[in-house]
C-alpha cells in the first residue's frame, strides 16, 4: 500500500472517529424561543434544595449533573436512589474542589456506581446544572448559582431556576454537558489501605 493511500485512509478514518466524537451540537448557545414552565427558589427563605430534590424524584430516564461542588448529602442520597430505581446518572465535576473537599460526596457516588468524571481544563468548572430527562418530553433543568452543598440552603443568598417544557433549552444544556463530558477524565479514588 503506499504513503498516500494509507494518508487517505487514515483521514477517512480520523474523520468517521471524529464525527462519532461529536455527536452533539459542538455550539450549543444561542437565543432559544421561550416555552414551558420556569420554577424559581431563593435561598436560604425558600426550599431551594427541595425543589431540586422534588425534579430529581420525578426522573424516569437520565439524570446528568454539573457540579462546583457537590457535598450536600440529601442530593447525593437523590442521586444514588436514582440510579438504584434504574435511570442514568452521570456526574460531572470541577476537578480541584473535588479533591480539596474533605466533605465532597463525589467519591460516594462513585461506589455506588454512579459513573463520575473530574473538569480538569478550566481554572473553575463553575457550572451548577442538573439536567433530568433532558431528551424526553417532560426535560427539567436546573440551573442557577445555588452549589450543590449545605451552605447554599441554609448560609448562602443562591437562586435556583428550574425550566420545564422547552426542549430546545434542555438540548442545548445537554449539548453543552456533553461537550464538557467529551474532555473529562474519569474519577478515581486511591484505594483503602487494606488493614
Amino acid at each position: 500500500m503506499t504513503c498516500r493511500a494509507r494518508c487517505i485512509i487514515f483521514a477517512a478514518f480520523w474523520l468517521c472517529a471524529a464525527s462519532a466524537a461529536l455527536a452533539f451540537d459542538p455550539n450549543p448557545s444561542g437565543i432559544h424561543m421561550a416555552r414551558g414552565t420556569v420554577e424559581v427558589a431563593f435561598s436560604p427563605w425558600d426550599d431551594a434544595e427541595g425543589a431540586i430534590l422534588r425534579t430529581l424524584q420525578a426522573a424516569r430516564k437520565a439524570i446528568y449533573v454539573q457540579a462546583f461542588l457537590l457535598t450536600s448529602r440529601p442530593l447525593a442520597r437523590a442521586l444514588i436512589e436514582a440510579k438504584a430505581r434504574g435511570v442514568a446518572v452521570e456526574v460531572l465535576a470541577d476537578g480541584e474542589q473535588t479533591a480539596r473537599s474533605e466533605n465532597s460526596r463525589i467519591p460516594a457516588l462513585a461506589e455506588a456506581g454512579i459513573p463520575v468524571y473530574l473538569e480538569m481544563r478550566y481554572a473553575a468548572a463553575h457550572n451548577k446544572i442538573i439536567l433530568v430527562d433532558p431528551e424526553g418530553s417532560a426535560a427539567a433543568v436546573v440551573t442557577g448559582s445555588y452549589n450543590f452543598t449545605y451552605s447554599a440552603q441554609a448560609r448562602n443568598a443562591e437562586n435556583v431556576v428550574i425550566l420545564r417544557g422547552n426542549p430546545s433549552v434542555a438540548r442545548a444544556y445537554f449539548d453543552n454537558w456533553k461537550r464538557h463530558r467529551a474532555e473529562a477524565l474519569p474519577f478515581t479514588q486511591a484505594p483503602t489501605p487494606a488493614n
